[in-house]
């Protein structure tokens, strides 16, 4: 774990940072040449410099954010906010469906929409791949 991200856990409520720690473990296993950073605040990882997903303490739980989640067609995501992104969230670590989120990380590798051009785009998305 890089510094930055180990910062960001040491600062969580331990029930937070059990949910943290749980969510990188998973991702980290599942997505091993993507970079990891804290991007925004938050713990990110790329491929190929396109965010993939990264998690986040919101008030009342930890989000678990995929880039690219509306796309994946799965169950357990919601979409957030106005471009591909979907989501879910968490209050405690027994609620992570550790095989859903192997299913969502190996989809995020697949299913990408291009945020790292969007500002260069004008706002406008492009599927990848």
């Amino acid at each position: 774990m890089n510094k930055d991200v180990k910062t960001y856990h040491d600062g969580l409520s331990p029930e937070d940072k059990a949910i943290c720690e749980a969510l990188y473990s998973e991702i980290h296993k599942n997505l091993p040449g993507a970079e990891n950073k804290v991007w925004h605040r938050h713990p990110v990882w790329f491929l190929a410099g396109n965010p993939i997903v990264g998690y986040s303490k919101l008030k009342g739980s930890v989000r678990l954010l995929f880039w690219s989640g509306q796309s994946f067609d799965e169950p357990g995501l919601q979409p957030e906010g106005s471009f591909k992104a979907a989501e879910a969230r968490y209050i405690n670590a027994a609620q992570i469906d550790i095989k859903a989120l192997e299913r969502w990380l190996e989809k995020s590798k697949n299913i990408q929409w291009d945020y790292k051009n969007i500002v260069k785009r004008k706002g406008r998305l492009e599927r990848l791949k």
